[in-house]
């Protein structure tokens, strides 16, 4: 194995009738950072043993999906291509530096063509050119992505309510897969639009092939005084993916000042952020224990705060 699992929780506040603490998956790996790990552990075992030598991906110039894979593959043996999404930079950023360096060959894709990276014509094209590959898609959504999160759940029965950010849907699938029933999965998605990740999410687990509960709802969670059923909401989308705003920024900063505890800006400050104002509205049910998942996605700081013009908190 790549990364010895330690899972480390920490507390973050006791009061006002709950418990909280906070899974710091950020702790795992410095460059395989969070949930990227349990992403990419069972599709690593597949490729090798399907005794593949090249893995190929995708994802964005600022991609933790594409540092996580480079360091991995370059540390397990493998060849890595990342097919980044838009025009190659004049400049690298640090997270394709840093990629480039453990090896992976970057190919760029215009936005157009990217969409059509699930496409059979199109990887049949990027096979012609780079030969046999094992392909882990986006962000590592895909059945074994998903399986590789179920453990996350699995290590944690005592909490009433799970939390975690949700980009692809995946790493919450998989915590559907691993949690015990009385439990209830909060998933904050990072995405502005029509919310919908819910039917993305119960798609990808009727791949699964185990046994769940399927009943996952949307914002109408919210309508009820507590959230009582495993919810996807998108209340704290605020201006989009990795978008700026100051209410988020401002956030960030106090938070981390008070709690010593790093966020990354594109998925765990909404998720802290979520959690505070559901917690002021009273959406827990008095007494509940509530675990927060801290996905990491560390790396991609310096990306955003020199896109944005912002100074690092020290």
């Amino acid at each position: 194995m790549l990364i010895k699992e330690d899972l480390i929780t920490q507390p973050l506040m006791r009061g006002a009738g709950h418990r909280v603490d906070v899974l710091r998956l950020d702790l795992i790996h410095p460059e395989v950072s969070g949930n990227k790990w349990f992403k990419l552990k069972l599709n690593l075992k597949e490729a090798k043993r399907q005794n593949k030598k090249t893995l190929l991906t995708f994802g964005g110039a600022y991609s933790n999906h594409i540092a996580a894979t480079a360091f991995a593959a370059y540390e397990l043996g493998f060849k890595s291509i990342g097919v980044i999404r838009g025009e190659a930079p004049s400049q690298f950023n640090d997270t394709l530096s840093t990629a480039k360096e453990r090896g992976m060959n970057l190919f760029f894709v215009d936005r157009e063509n990217y969409k059509h990276r699930d496409d059979p014509a199109f990887l049949e094209v990027l096979k012609e050119k780079f030969g046999d590959f094992y392909l882990v898609p986006e962000g590592g959504k895909n059945t074994l992505g998903m399986l590789g999160c179920k453990s996350i759940a699995e290590a944690y029965p005592d909490y009433d309510y799970l939390m975690c950010a949700c980009g692809t849907g995946t790493t919450y699938a998989g915590l559907m897969l691993g949690k015990l029933n009385r439990q209830v999965l909060i998933g904050v998605n990072v995405l502005k639009g029509k919310n919908e990740l819910v039917e993305e999410t119960k798609q990808l687990l009727s791949k699964s092939g185990e046994t769940y509960n399927p009943m996952i709802v949307g914002n109408e969670a919210m309508e009820k005084n507590h959230l009582e059923q495993s919810c996807i909401i998108d209340h704290y989308a605020f201006s989009g993916y990795a978008a700026y705003d100051k209410t988020l920024i401002d956030f960030k900063h106090g938070f981390e000042l008070k709690h010593q505890i790093p966020l990354d800006y594109v998925y765990t400050t909404k998720l802290f952020y979520a959690f505070f104002d559901l917690l002021e509205k009273r959406k827990f049910k008095k007494g509940a224990s509530v675990l927060l998942i801290h996905s990491g996605g560390i790396q991609g700081n310096e990306g955003f705060e020199k896109r944005y013009h912002q100074k690092p908190m020290r």
